[in-house]
């Protein structure tokens, strides 16, 4: 590794040395300088674009090109007549002035080569091909290489920091809420521009009355020549890894038309390459947004997914895939746009780690510690399917409709072998569910004349949930544990098993009026209601010996066992918003007014609240200059818990873990404040932003927990804490581009405070994240490039009576080139040390590597030599903390895969 960095510094140093720099400014007649104006650098000899400017808001420019090479310059700004002028230099920088005179003549610039990056407005236009070196495939390949773009960790586009939510292809919608199957699936070579929505409303006739600062949407503009026609690629492959044969199948299908698109998109392989997961479909939300979401309100319906063990950077001990999707969209007319999607995805995996856990200590309860072996193996169905309607008769009607159903059958089976302070024992646990949801959302927006717009937002929830767990422990010392919660101790062994069952219905709308008072001002009034109600059952019963089945609540358990809860909470609201903008200044303060109330019943005995409340809000925004602001934001929100957590029987959460609600919870109340910084320059290609976050719940839902330490068993029990919960966050990012290159500094950190109740003593525990990420990669037309990064994350917990510091170092190396113009060669390397203060306590390191040959750009033909885990690496290691427990765990993952690859593009 040190080897390599020497080398890539030694290439950089190389590489910069043969520049010189040409700058100045860019002025009109009147010598006003000219913001946004472009210039661009041919090779004479190449005809390659080398170099591309655009000025800053004082006219000025800068050029990187290369020493003795003759030029072809060009300025370019619309309304003004283009400079064309050659340059021969040297072997120094170059100062050189420009002053454009106005054109009258409205037709097109004629332009000798397009340039990479264009702006309109609030639209940056990226040309892609000015991007590529010819290893590209996907439209990730393409982004990642164009400044101020970026995809994260979870396959998300980034803009200039911001993540985007919504993408379109040629206009029109692409899996609304998710742009991971884009940038994934999308072939490079089909694409033409990356159009950067800055500033995005989803809805015209808000623009002007709605805060979009923070929305941004990217277009995809197919080339010429994919329309009306199908396009994309299929990839088929096989190989073999210790004896067991191994196969992929992924076709991508893509059909665009003036009326019409179609997006096909499938997945089978046994390879670890995971299209879609579980988070990928909880976070998939299809572009829905509550009406409540910015009232001050926070209901949370809980979850109650099964406790999967999950996947870590999409790998494990074997993984096999199947996945679907399809996407269309049609416009029979102007007015009417009609779009949708099906998705469907299996996963089969198989999960191997082992697993220390150390408890913490208190002056009642000696030091625990416990060590876990689990194989776990996990089946899926997840389904997902959503239509669109959007009808705009005309500019000041509009009518949209979005309903999105998911539908899923989950089953895990996990043995555990399970070491607690010395005592051994096993257990077989089995979880299944089959959850149902349907989200609706109706919104109208209504122009009534220039200063007077309303709108109605009305959205549905229907949710059931039916987890079912069990669990067969052989294990004596969960005999104390057995006699509190009703079981019978004196079978062989305990076959517990759990019945639950959650039917959620939210219905949450929202009426608001705009009025603008002037081109500064308008005022925002909302009236708003949020109803949702909550039918919780859950029932816990043991399977003796003999097939009977014994029920603990007829067992003198010392708990209540088994739920019949119906909760209902309700929230009407007034909300005032007033925004104001003086000069560089954008205020917006607010408040709203709520009346609340909460009922539940649970076996015929009623508890119920209700309440009224202000939440004021403030929001300012100072833009510097187009590209550069600072907004400081400031919310109070009331938060308010599901019905598990109310629920006064108790509730199986797994063999080790119980909980028993408090009917009589109470909501808590969050202070919320954030400061951003963003600033992001054309003129060097430097993009920072830094976000201050604190939060302070006051009165917050905590677990006070009991926890048995021979028989590695807590209960735990949800109370109001009497002391207030705080956090606080920065976050940081500086990007620049040098010529060809462009590095990255990021850094994180997070400090967290909280009470817990463990076994009857109350303290104090804080947490400390730290993480710093150093970056440098390439992006050169024709040579190699390579993406060198470093990051340590530091995880620091103090419990109070004992305190762990965790530490993980990660270098990693991509590179990729193209050999003689027909081979692509890719490969990546990374390197993870983990350690303690004392000691190393684990390393891995994984590399992939790829060979691809197609006999020019052009070619329908592709063949791939692929192969994953070089090294075969057979485990990675991570930290977490828990409430009351920090732990250190070994994951186990795939072996070396090698396979070739046949890939045809239509």
């Amino acid at each position: 590794m040190k080897q390599t960095l020497i080398a890539l510094l030694m290439l950089t140093g190389i590489t910069l040395s043969a520049q010189l720099k040409l700058e100045g400014f860019v002025k009109d007649s009147l010598g006003v300088p000219l913001e946004l104006a472009n210039v661009v650098a041919i090779n004479q000899a190449t005809k390659a674009l080398d170099s591309y400017a655009i000025t800053n808001d004082k006219g000025r420019y800068r050029l990187n090109l290369k020493e003795n090479v003759s030029y072809k310059l060009q300025i370019s700004f619309i309304g003004y007549k283009t400079i064309d002028i050659i340059l021969n230099t040297v072997d120094a920088d170059i100062d050189r002035n420009f002053t454009l005179n106005e054109d009258n003549n409205l037709d097109e610039i004629n332009l000798v080569y397009e340039m990479p990056i264009t702006i309109k407005g609030d639209t940056m236009i990226y040309n892609a091909d000015s991007f590529k070196n010819g290893t590209e495939r996907k439209l990730e390949d393409v982004i990642k290489k164009m400044p101020g773009l970026e995809i994260n960790d979870d396959g998300q586009i980034q803009v200039e920091g911001k993540t985007v939510t919504k993408l379109m292809v040629d206009g029109k919608n692409f899996f609304d809420g998710d742009t991971k199957l884009a940038t994934k699936n999308i072939p490079s070579n089909a694409v033409d521009k990356v159009e950067i929505l800055k500033n995005y409303a989803e809805v015209g006739q808000l623009s002007g009355v709605q805060d979009n600062t923070d929305n941004i949407a990217i277009n995809i503009k197919l080339k010429q020549g994919k329309g009306n026609f199908w396009f994309g690629d299929i990839k088929a492959g096989a190989g073999i890894a210790n004896e067991d044969s191994q196969y992929i199948f992924q076709p991508k299908l893509f059909y665009y038309s003036p009326k019409t698109s179609v997006n096909v998109i499938g997945d089978l392989n046994n390879l670890g390459e995971v299209a879609f997961t579980r988070r990928d479909y909880r976070n998939f939300t299809g572009g829905f947004r509550s009406p409540s979401s910015n009232s001050g309100t926070s209901i949370d319906l809980g979850s109650n997914d099964l406790g999967f063990l999950q996947l870590q950077n999409n790998r494990a001990k074997s993984i096999e895939t199947k996945f679907g999707a399809v996407n269309i969209s049609h416009s029979p007319n102007k007015a009417l746009d009609l779009s949708g999607f099906l998705i469907y995805s299996n996963n089969e995996t198989e999960m191997e780690q082992n697993r220390e856990i150390q408890y913490a200590e208190t002056a009642n309860t000696p030091s625990s510690y416990a060590f876990t072996e689990t194989n776990t193996k996990q089946v899926s169905d997840l389904g997902m399917a959503k239509i669109n309607l959007k009808y705009i008769p005309n500019s000041n009607n509009e009518l949209n409709y979005y309903a999105i159903g998911r539908l899923s059958k989950q089953r895990q089976d996990q043995y555990v072998s399970q070491l607690v302070n010395s005592n051994a024992s096993e257990i077989n646990e089995v979880e299944s569910s089959s959850p149902f949801s349907l989200r609706q959302n109706l919104n109208y927006y209504y122009t009534h004349d220039e200063n007077n717009i309303f709108s109605l937002t009305a959205q549905h929830l229907l949710q059931d949930e039916d987890p079912f767990y069990n669990a067969i422990l052989q294990d004596d010392n969960f005999d104390g544990s057995a006699d509190e919660l009703g079981f019978d101790s004196t079978q062989n062994v305990y076959n517990l098993s759990q019945n639950k069952r959650v039917k959620s219905n939210q219905f949450d709308a929202a009426l608001d009026y705009w009025h603008i008072l002037n081109e500064k001002s308008n005022i925002n009034v909302t009236l708003g209601s949020v109803y949702s109600n909550q039918k919780f059952d859950s029932d816990i019963f043991q399977i003796l010996d003999d097939g009977s089945t014994l029920d603990p609540s007829t067992n003198t358990s010392l708990f209540e066992v088994g739920n019949d809860v119906d909760y209902t909470f309700s929230d009407i609201y007034l909300d005032l918003k007033y925004r104001l903008k003086v000069g560089i200044f954008t205020f917006t303060p607010g408040v709203s007014a709520h009346a609340y109330g909460t009922k539940s019943v649970q076996y015929g005995t009623t508890y119920d609240d209700s309440f009224f409340r202000f939440l004021p809000s403030f929001n300012t925004r100072m833009d510097i200059k187009k590209s550069e602001n600072i907004s400081l934001d400031y919310r109070m929100t009331t938060q308010f818990t599901d019905v598990t957590n109310i629920a006064r029987g108790i509730v199986m959460g797994d063999y080790n873990s119980f909980t028993s609600g408090t009917p009589d919870l109470e909501n808590s109340l969050r202070h919320n404040i954030r400061l951003n910084y963003f600033n992001f320059n054309l003129f060097s290609y430097t993009n920072i932003n830094g976000s201050l976050t604190y939060s302070k719940n006051i009165n917050q839902i905590r677990n006070e927990v009991d926890f048995n330490t021979n028989a590695n068993v807590n209960i735990t029990k949800p109370i109001n804490s009497d002391f207030s919960d705080e956090s606080v966050g920065f976050s940081g990012r500086f990007q620049r581009t040098f010529g060809k290159l462009r590095a990255s500094l990021s850094g994180s950190l997070n400090y967290s405070k909280y009470s817990q109740i463990f076994n009857g003593n109350t303290s104090i525990n804080e947490n400390y994240t730290q993480t710093y990420r150093l970056g440098v990669n390439s992006n050169f037309t024709e040579a190699p490039n390579f993406d060198l990064s470093y990051s340590l994350r530091i995880a620091d917990n103090d419990q109070g009576s004992s305190r762990t510091t965790y530490y993980t170092h990660s270098p990693s190396i991509d590179f990729d080139a193209l050999l003689f113009k027909k081979l692509t060669f890719r490969t990546e390397f990374s390197y993870n040390l983990y350690r303690d203060e004392n000691s190393t306590l684990n390393t891995y390191q994984f590399w992939d590597a790829s060979l691809a040959y197609r006999k020019d750009k052009d070619s329908k033909m592709e063949y791939e030599l692929k192969a994953t885990n070089l090294l075969n690496a057979t485990s990675q290691s991570q930290a977490s903390a828990g409430t009351f427990s920090v732990s250190s765990s070994e994951y186990f993952i795939q072996p070396r895969y090698v396979t070739l690859r046949l890939v045809y593009n239509l």
